[in-house]
């Protein structure tokens, strides 16, 4: 028996099927149904993952990798049973190189577990999706988060990994320098795979200093459409804010009664300025400028680092507040459109859930074209369900037929397949010959990204 193997190869230690792993490691914080894996193992090593994956590739078991497991799409979940490698063992920093701008880790380290660290030394990494993810989910799938605007996601972040392939093969992609141009650039192409091509074991990641001045900033418009335009004059004007997101009045009023905040219940712009000071100061001027030429209201600007921590907290609550609401399920699903279609995209969606009296909200990274439309239903009502589901299918459908993606930073997983022929064409048939290159078994986190 394969498990048998496992432990004989792995220890004891690293290997359980206990029911209450089992369990926690059944699926991700989507809505999608929980399927509880066979086996959980913990390895430590990348030599470790290569004895997991030969043992899997011999006997044919599905290997599903698992972060932090916070996950919106259903990626972690193992939903052909089989074998779940845990990451959180692989918790390590393994080189921290000052002078490069640059530290090595393993996948379980989590982003606030490594900023914590290099925070002693004036450096931060400026990915932040919220929550408190490991570093090689993030990478797995590409997230981005609030810094976006300025940072981009994690395909610009990351220099190097170590990738261990389905037969246990190890590869590294990229290399220690800056940039290349030499060969395929194959980080790209693991990067956002969500453990579909291979398992991450080491990552090399670019850091970055710790601004001077940090000015955060907030105003509310009387429609979404201005704050839209509002946001796309911001970037047009060449300021170079840090954090830009836009938040309806729903969610505004969700997250004040989640979080006991009383943020004005209007459609809101968060801003964000951080760098040497007398251009941070300037930045936040010219833009307190803009907004109100656009005829915005409630414009406060802080230095104070506990309010500004305070309302970062309440955006990175929002999804939370819709999730515990008793009595009711939500999901989050998140798309990206060129900045030219923001505002009549969020007057879509705004007008989608006004028309179908459903609870939900929108909130996102404007600038960079993200956001995401979180829906509510009863417990239980498949009516309201299959309207929440219509709703997202309508917002996705419009974002690809103006240019858009059917997820900015969220990942395929469960949620979105159905929507990867309509945006990838004949792109998809490339996609899926890789897959077949590289795990022709298909053992590799199977039934994600394609049916």
């Amino acid at each position: 028996m394969y498990i048998d193997k496992l432990v004989e190869s792995l220890g004891e230690e690293k290997v359980t099927q206990n029911k209450t792993e089992l369990t926690r490691h059944s699926q991700d914080e989507s809505m999608h149904s929980a399927v509880k894996p066979d086996v959980v193992c913990f390895p430590v090593t990348t030599e470790d993952v290569v004895e997991i994956m030969k043992i899997a590739q011999t006997f044919n078991i599905a290997v599903t990798p698992f972060g932090a497991g916070s996950g919106l799409e259903g990626q972690a979940n193992p939903v052909n049973g089989g074998i779940v490698i845990s990451t959180e063992g692989m918790n390590q920093i393994i080189e921290f190189r000052a002078d490069d701008l640059a530290v090595t880790v393993q996948p379980g380290v989590t982003r606030l577990t490594l900023n914590k660290y290099i925070n002693h030394y004036g450096m931060t990494f400026p990915i932040d999706p919220g929550a408190d993810a490991s570093i090689g989910g993030m990478a797995a799938t590409n997230a981005s988060g609030t810094t976006a605007v300025r940072y981009g996601s994690m395909t610009d972040q990351i220099l190097k990994m170590t990738i261990v392939l389905a037969d246990g093969t190890v590869v590294t992609t990229g290399t220690k320098a800056k940039k290349s141009s030499s060969g395929y650039h194959l980080n790209e192409l693991f990067i956002g795979s969500e453990g579909t091509l291979g398992f991450i074991t080491e990552l090399t990641l670019t850091l970055h200093g710790i601004p001077e001045e940090i000015i955060f900033a907030r105003c509310t418009f009387k429609t979404p459409s201005l704050c839209a335009e509002a946001a796309q004059s911001v970037l047009l004007s060449g300021i170079n804010v840090r954090r830009m997101e836009f938040v309806d009045p729903n969610t505004i009023k969700r997250v004040n009664q989640y979080g006991g905040y009383t943020y004005p219940e209007k459609y809101s712009l968060f801003f964000e300025f951080a760098g040497m000071k007398q251009s941070v100061e300037e930045e936040a001027f010219f833009t307190e400028e803009i907004m109100r030429d656009l005829g915005c209201e409630n414009w406060e600007a802080a230095k104070d680092s506990k309010d500004r921590e305070e309302l970062w907290k309440a955006r990175h609550e929002m999804s939370y507040a819709f999730r515990h609401v008793q009595g009711y399920d939500a999901f989050s699903s998140d798309v990206c459109v060129p900045l030219s279609e923001l505002p009549t995209m969020i007057h879509f969606a705004t007008d989608l859930l006004s028309k179908h009296a459903i609870k939900g909200g929108i909130f996102g990274h404007v600038g960079d074209g993200n956001f995401h439309t979180m829906l509510a239903f009863k417990h239980g009502n498949q009516e309201e369900r299959d309207i929440a589901l219509k709703i997202n299918d309508q917002v996705v459908d419009r974002a690809l037929q103006v240019g858009g993606t059917c997820t900015g930073e969220h990942g395929v997983g469960l949620g979105k397949m159905d929507f990867q022929a309509k945006e990838h064409g004949n792109s998809l048939k490339i996609m899926k010959g890789i897959k077949q290159l590289v795990d022709p078994q298909g053992i590799l986190n199977p039934g994600k990204i394609f049916k």
